[in-house]
């Protein structure tokens, strides 16, 4: 039976009215890419996996913070991150770094000492992550149009 989804994808019934169950679709696969990471997942699937991915690296700052990591193995102390992030308020850059502590992309190492220290370095799970950013970047930029 043919079904109708409305606009934002919230109900779903048949076409004659009557209300259906929604059963989760399989994005068809191209048949040159058999050895696809995503297979067996369906598109709602991955949308709720990725929303967290989302909500950390479009946050205004996120990606001004780890970029700079990426490239260097020496931990970075937040007055470099407030002295380099022209625009970022001291409250906007103490949330990103909190949050991406939180997320364990960020180690975060507080030393007892005056004036106060704190270091923040890329977590094994921040490196893979900054990697990938850089090769969505690097695509971006084969595809950009001049």
């Amino acid at each position: 039976m043919e079904t109708i989804e409305n606009r934002k994808g919230r109900n779903k019934r048949s076409v004659t009215g009557s209300p259906k169950t929604t059963i989760a679709t399989e994005l068809p696969l191209v048949p040159s890419v058999q050895n696809c990471d995503f297979q067996g997942y369906d598109a709602d699937t991955l949308m709720k996996e990725t929303a967290k991915l989302r909500k950390i690296i479009t946050k205004r700052g996120t990606l001004e913070i780890l970029i700079p990591l990426c490239c260097t193995t020496t931990p970075v102390r937040y007055l470099k991150f407030r002295n380099t992030m022209k625009g970022f308020s001291s409250k906007t850059l103490a949330k990103r770094l909190k949050e991406l502590d939180e997320n364990g992309i960020l180690e975060r190492q507080a030393y007892n000492e005056i004036p106060p220290r704190v270091e923040y370095r890329l977590t094994n799970k921040g490196q893979e992550l900054v990697e990938s950013i850089i090769y969505l970047l690097n695509w971006m930029k084969k595809w950009a149009k001049d």
